[in-house]
């Protein structure tokens, strides 16, 4: 057994649902992987990599 299936790295889940959005920083419309909650903030790509920086 490989390390990658003990730690389940082979699963194949298909092609993610993604869920359009409005990104809390820039505005612009985005998709995300996940069901956005109300009033929880959701960043674009960009804006939650600049935001990782810090």
């Amino acid at each position: 057994m490989s390390f990658d299936n003990r730690r389940g790295g082979n699963r194949n889940f298909g092609p993610r649902e993604m869920h359009k959005a409005v990104c809390a920083e820039c505005k612009q419309e985005c998709e995300v992987p996940f069901k956005p909650t109300e009033g929880k903030p959701v960043y674009c790509r960009e804006c939650f990599a600049k935001r990782r920086k810090f």
